[in-house]
């Protein structure tokens, strides 16, 4: 299972818990859910910049220090 598959399930199970929590008005489900949708998202664009950056190094030959 790749970063990005697992960055996607982790968000669905953000979105389950909060829409479970927001159902049956349990506001510390709900809670959770937003905090872990809130992770998922920062981790998949901390995924995103690293990825931008590997492209830009092997484009412009930059090497790491």
């Amino acid at each position: 299972m790749g970063l990005m598959e697992k960055l996607n399930l982790r968000a669905m199970k953000a979105q389950a818990k909060l829409k479970l929590g927001r159902r049956t008005g349990n506001r510390r489900l709900a809670a959770e859910g937003r905090t872990e949708e809130a992770e998922a998202k920062l981790l998949k664009t901390q995924d995103e910049i690293l990825d931008t950056v590997a492209e830009m190094r092997r484009e412009y030959g930059v090497k790491r220090r």
